[in-house]
């Protein structure tokens, strides 16, 4: 695989496709690298020899002497799913991997190796990780991959899967702890595709594509716990109160208007007197002390002072002195 990238650009069934500048570029390709799920060394592949033309030879006169007996062990079945990577005498057949369907295979000489090509999901063990602000945090995660290139998962690294696994519990604590417990927290999708980002290029040399990777929980310590949910909690205290004081001073501000308006016209506090009567005696039927305003007396009060109204009485002999008028 190049460094450029132009030597792989497609993928389908297991094999590898090439464009039209990288078709001559097999005797430039770096000693060991895989071209067509074929491994280039300085050449072309070594021959078998003598030794294994005469092995393989031998191998195809047993499957024929014994047919049909032979092909249950010629025959083997791949499934839709898997890849089979075919060895013979211990180097790579040519052509890549085999498969779906029905594969030939020489008794003897050959063996093969199925590889999974489905996507696989794991979760990332817990990790203690020191964050760059000096918080311990448990931090666990999920990990999607698949193998691309049946061929190099297996000539290129031992244990594929067990060394993508082993990568991303690594690839989890170097990026996490470049990070702040707050960017931990909010900036998951952040994460997750740095995370990604890091285990594809790492992962590109061993046919493994990782296609998604998920923060699962980040577990905090319990003292630390109690310590973010006092802080939230003193903070909404702080809220509540701001928010109540400036409802004191609309309210104040609303009260100081309603007394203007009020002060214009005598008679609007009255009617505010019976609207308020009206509304307790709704809500709570028992007695009520309600102040009745001195202007509401004055049409039974004597209408001059006590000189007059003895002048008047003088006048009106047979009128009652504490009898008010038009009674």
């Amino acid at each position: 695989m190049a460094a450029n990238g132009k030597n792989l650009v497609a993928m389908e069934g297991g094999k590898t496709e090439l464009d039209g500048s990288a078709k001559g570029s097999r005797a430039r390709a770096p000693p060991g690298s895989i071209v067509n799920d074929q491994v280039i060394g300085a050449g072309e592949p070594e021959p078998l020899g003598l030794c294994g033309y005469v092995l393989v030879l031998l191998a195809y006169i047993m499957a024929i002497a014994t047919f049909p007996i032979s092909l249950c062990f010629c025959i083997k079945v791949v499934q839709e799913y898997e890849r089979a990577v075919i060895f013979r005498l211990g180097q790579l057949v040519p052509g890549g991997a085999k498969g779906p369907g029905l594969i030939f295979m020489l008794p003897c000489v050959e063996t093969h190796r199925n590889v999974d090509m489905r996507t696989v999901t794991f979760d990332v063990p817990p990790q203690e990780i020191l964050s760059k602000d000096s918080v311990t945090v448990a931090v666990d995660a999920v990990v999607y991959y698949r193998v691309q290139n049946a061929t190099i998962s297996v000539t290129n690294v031992e244990n594929a899967q067990r060394s993508t696994r082993l990568l991303a519990a690594t690839t989890l604590r170097n990026v996490l702890g470049t990070k702040t417990l707050g960017e931990i927290l909010t900036e998951r999708e952040n994460i997750s595709h740095q995370m990604q980002t890091a285990l594809d290029e790492a992962t590109d040399a061993w046919g493994v594509k990782v296609e998604r990777v998920e923060v699962k929980d980040v577990r905090l310590p319990v003292q630390l716990q109690r310590a973010m949910a006092a802080e939230a909690e003193a903070t909404r205290e702080a809220r509540a109160k701001v928010i109540a004081a400036e409802g004191e001073k609309n309210a104040s501000r609303a009260l100081k208007e309603a007394s203007e308006v009020i002060s214009e016209s005598p008679a609007a506090l009255q009617l505010r007197y019976l609207q308020t009567l009206n509304a307790i005696s709704a809500e709570k039927n028992s007695t009520i002390i309600f102040p009745l305003p001195v202007d509401l007396l004055r049409g039974i009060l004597p209408f001059g002072s006590n000189g007059n109204h003895h002048m008047n009485a003088g006048q009106n002999p047979g009128s009652h002195a504490d009898t008010p008028p038009g009674v």
